[in-house]
């Protein structure tokens, strides 16, 4: 095997978040910034939770990428067996289907996601910045990771904003913290996305409503037959 046919796209989109990461927080500890200051003054404590909390959110990152997301099962399976299980999760009104990729009994979110191994159960979106799709298994762990990214995020904002100095001539500002700017452009932007993300994906958890339910309610018909999602159960219940 060719040594680049290991590079998959999976492994060039981790592999650049990993190196993403990781290097904003050395610019970060390069630079003048209140982490660095923190460090030659002694007070390690919040330079080591930072950087706890930095390996938490890529470890994070890395098991909701590569874990199974809730692969339907391609094999022929027995309906009866199928159907005592599903039954009890499904109300009786609304009546168990077939997968069209894979023709196994599912429940109605249960989607076709263009993979070998099939459908994913309860199907949220394809996360293309982890190449791996959402469902039933790693969705809560695909919110948590969002909302530690985002806490993240917002310290390391503060910390690239807490090492810059503007002054003049413009062109010697820009030789010496240009990199940090840019870094801090760059986290502005994670932030305002991760923002948006997270605050998404709790009303749809708390309306009990995948992704893939909120945009294509049109196209799917056990949403487009009824004037309102059957599997909402309140807020307080879907959180």
């Amino acid at each position: 095997m060719a040594p680049w046919a290991l590079l998959t796209p999976g492994v060039l989109v981790r592999t650049g978040h990993t190196v993403l990461t990781w290097g904003i927080t050395l610019v970060l500890f390069l630079h003048d910034t209140a982490l660095r200051q923190w460090e030659e003054q002694g007070e390690l404590l919040l330079p080591l939770t930072f950087l706890l909390l930095v390996l938490g959110s890529l470890l994070l990152y890395l098991t909701v990428s590569l874990m199974d997301p809730g692969y339907v099962n391609v094999l022929p399976q027995p309906q009866e067996e199928a159907k005592e299980e599903q039954t009890a999760m499904v109300p009786q009104a609304i009546p168990l289907r077939r997968c069209r990729y894979c023709m196994v009994l599912s429940v109605p979110t249960a989607t076709p996601a263009g993979s070998a191994q099939g459908g994913v159960r309860r199907y949220d979106h394809h996360c293309p910045w982890m190449e791996n799709c959402v469902g039933e298994r790693n969705h809560p762990l695909f919110v948590a990771y969002l909302a530690l990214q985002l806490a993240v995020l917002l310290w390391a904002l503060y910390l690239a904003w807490s090492g810059l100095r503007f002054f003049q001539p413009w062109g010697l500002w820009l030789r010496s913290s240009g990199l940090l700017f840019a870094t801090f452009l760059l986290l502005s932007l994670f932030s305002l996305v991760a923002s948006l993300l997270l605050a998404s994906h709790l009303y749809l958890v708390a309306s009990n409503t995948t992704t893939w339910e909120f945009i294509s309610s049109h196209r799917i018909a056990y949403l487009r037959q009824r004037p309102g999602n059957p599997f909402d159960r309140g807020g307080a219940e879907g959180l």
